[in-house]
């Protein structure tokens, strides 16, 4: 399994960031009373949105991860958890997103799916 570069940052902004547990339950509407909910699954897919300041190289290398390492994103990966401090498996959700800062920096955003 790909690994998460360890030339690209290893931290996202904080300001950045935002982690979605996994949804895992079904809601079922009764004819009298509050619903009543039940598990879907045991294992559900959780979300995090990340951003980042990245130079060009590592625009470069990250756009080279993505496409090559991971075949233009159908690969899962480990990644540092950012909160959890450990390497889980992820995946992109979609491509990453480059927005110039200046000459020399991008944000980049990115919304990965943490797999069970």
């Amino acid at each position: 399994m790909p690994i998460w570069p360890e030339t690209l940052p290893q931290s996202p902004l904080s300001d950045g960031m935002i982690e979605t547990p996994a949804d895992v339950l079904v809601r079922t509407g009764m004819d009298a009373g509050p619903a009543k909910f039940r598990p879907r699954t045991s294992a559900g897919v959780a979300r995090l949105a990340l951003s980042y300041i990245m130079s060009r190289a590592e625009v470069e290398r990250l756009s080279d991860f993505f496409n090559d390492e991971l075949m233009w994103g159908a690969l899962s990966f480990s990644f540092p958890h950012p909160r959890l401090e450990e390497p889980v498996d992820c995946r992109f959700k979609q491509p990453p997103v480059y927005a110039p800062v200046n000459g020399d920096f991008f944000k980049v955003t990115m919304e990965l799916e943490v797999l069970p």
